[in-house]
């Protein structure tokens, strides 16, 4: 960005902030606790993974002894799902991962008659947890050498795993092999193709150092060194893909540098200039912005993220408003009493005014300690909606471990810095028992929780949230992987016959998982714009198929398609109450 883009005029700022006035608002004025259970919202989410074959539970990683007395605050990560459509049967497939060494993750296989079966063993995508190895945090799906296959990263603390699918369910690993073998203690990666070539690129976020083996430890000093500005944190790499299985580390050559404990990244086309950029959500820091230029190179943009950030849990892409443009929610923490530093809900007013606005207040801005969160349209209706998985860690309920964490939080940084400072937390509780929040978009103008009306009533400790059409019906259902806990599915089953409408794209020219690609639908009056995610949320990865609601509208206008080559391709009036299968115009 020039210097000229960077400075902001006072006045741009001061109309920005006129135009979400309302919107700020509407929050304050009508969103405040908790729908009542007899209201009516037009669908329910009902807990049904047993009811489908899908049993799992996440078993939390032990580190080394040196940092027991806080191990259950540094381990309660790896809990993490994602949604892929393993064997391009054209129903999607659920991978879930676990932490602790000899547990094994797990891919349900969507049989299509409404139950799902365990495969990983089979498939060679089980046995990933192991001594020297290390665990698993999460995993993203995408075609890395346009095969027609879909291919895996699994992230984790210790060496990451690329594993090639070879197809009829058998996976190769080719960690060695592609040059991706090594050493990170990471929760968050991302495909996308940053220079356009058609190639699928990897850009993988560093958490603690990778200096550190956490199961093997010769220091306790592995902490941030601020509880709102670190930069001591793991090194982000960003990862070319050079075709034939191989890639290069290209992070200093492309000014991608990032040491600031990054917990989750996205990537989309922000500012509209046709190439992807990043958004990153880093805990103990500010969220950023990281620019493309071209495919040449990054920087970090001014683009006003600096300010009300301070613990970014997840990153989740959707139009609020409908009008055409992704905005961002990213979670943080609140606990009454003690910290309150707010979820954001961001609007991109990048094309505009070079700025993202912060308009979260009231139920979208406090949800506890979030971690999770992913948009999806639950009811139909045109707008999109919140989900929001919270708590960290559930253990004695009436023993709190936040006084201590207060403590703690006020010291000096070369204190908190080593574990050794750190009162034990043993049997506490830390923002555990947190219930989950369905957050309902009403007309782009406020968000209301619904959750316990629509069936939401769980207190596990959530971390990661995908949503997927599973059994083809039109509707979004939500699956949430539990710290500690079970894998939960939550059918949709929405009222009446709102209008809907899919899109399952495949790249010619792009890479084959149209991973990037941008649909803008216009349909009664309205522009709503999402996209293939190569990751998103936490640890999490959606459903390939883009799904619209529609509400009472039963036709669309148009459907504008971005493909990440640069393309642009048009369809008129597509038809509605189906997905449409779209390959990348020659």
């Amino acid at each position: 960005m020039s210097s000229q883009q960077a400075i902001k005029p006072v006045v741009s700022v001061l109309f920005a902030g006129l135009l979400v006035c309302s919107w700020w608002l509407d929050q304050r004025t009508g969103s405040e606790g908790v729908a009542s259970d007899d209201a009516r919202f037009g669908f329910q989410l009902v807990e049904s993974a047993a009811e489908h074959g899908v049993s799992f539970r996440h078993v939390q990683t032990s580190l080394h002894p040196s940092i027991s007395n806080v191990e259950p605050h540094v381990a309660a990560l790896g809990a993490a799902v994602s949604v892929v459509d393993v064997n391009k049967d054209g129903w999607p497939d659920i991978y879930a991962t676990s932490s602790a060494f000899g547990t094994p993750n797990a891919l349900f296989l969507n049989q299509g008659d409404g139950n799902f079966r365990d495969v990983a063993q089979q498939a060679g995508l089980a046995d990933l947890n192991r001594e020297g190895e290390g665990a698993s945090m999460g995993s993203i799906w995408g075609d890395i050498d346009n095969d027609g296959d879909e291919d895996v990263y699994v992230i984790k603390w210790g060496y990451a795993q690329l594993l090639r699918n070879d197809g009829d369910l058998r996976f190769t690993d080719i960690t060695a092999d592609s040059g991706l073998r090594r050493w990170m203690n990471s929760n968050g990666a991302v495909w996308f193709d940053y220079d356009r070539d058609g190639l699928l690129d990897l850009y993988v976020a560093g958490y603690f150092p990778e200096t550190f083996d956490l199961w093997d430890l010769s220091t306790t000093k592995i902490m941030h060194e601020s509880f709102e500005f670190a930069l001591n944190g793991g090194r982000n790499v960003l990862w070319r893909n050079l075709g034939n299985g191989r890639f290069e580390d290209v992070t200093e050559a492309l000014g991608a540098e990032n040491t600031r404990w990054t917990l989750a990244v996205a990537a989309a086309d922000f500012d509209g200039d046709g190439w992807q950029d990043l958004y990153l959500a880093n805990d103990y820091g500010p969220e950023e912005l990281l620019l493309n230029h071209g495919g040449t190179g990054f920087t970090i943009a001014e683009v006003g993220l600096g300010e009300d950030s301070k613990s970014g849990m997840a990153v989740a892409l959707g139009d609020v408003r409908n009008e055409g443009r992704l905005d961002v929610f990213v979670t943080n923490i609140s606990k009454a009493g003690f910290l309150f530093q707010g979820n954001n809900l961001r609007l991109n007013l990048l094309h505009d005014y070079e700025l993202f606005e912060n308009v979260a207040d009231g139920v979208v801005a406090d949800c506890g300690w979030a971690w999770g969160a992913q948009f999806a349209d639950l009811d139909n209706d045109g707008d999109k909606d919140l989900y929001v998985a919270n708590g960290f860690v559930s253990a004695d309920p009436d023993q709190d471990y936040w006084y201590d964490m207060s403590k703690i939080s006020g010291a000096a940084g070369d204190l908190f810095q080593d574990t050794r400072n750190w009162p034990p937390i043993g049997e506490r509780s830390l923002s555990g028992y947190e219930r989950s929040r369905v957050l309902l978009n009403q007309d782009g103008q406020r968000f209301i929780d619904v959750a316990g009306a629509v069936g939401v009533e769980d207190r596990f400790d959530g971390r990661s949230v995908a949503t997927a059409d599973l059994w083809n019906r039109g509707v979004r259902d939500v699956i949430v992987a539990n710290q500690g806990g079970p894998l939960l599915i939550y059918r949709n089953e929405v009222a009446g016959e709102p209008g809907w409408i899919g899109f399952d794209l495949e790249g010619t020219a792009s890479n084959r998982s149209a991973i990037g690609a941008q649909v803008t639908l216009h349909w009664d009056g309205k522009s709503q714009a999402a996209v293939i995610d190569g990751g998103s949320g936490f640890c999490s990865q959606n459903d390939r198929r883009l799904h619209f609601g529609l509400g009472e509208a039963g036709a669309v206008e148009r459907a504008v398609i971005r493909w990440p080559s640069g393309a642009e391709q048009v369809l008129t009036a597509p038809e509605v109450g189906r997905v449409h299968a779209v390959r990348e115009a020659d």
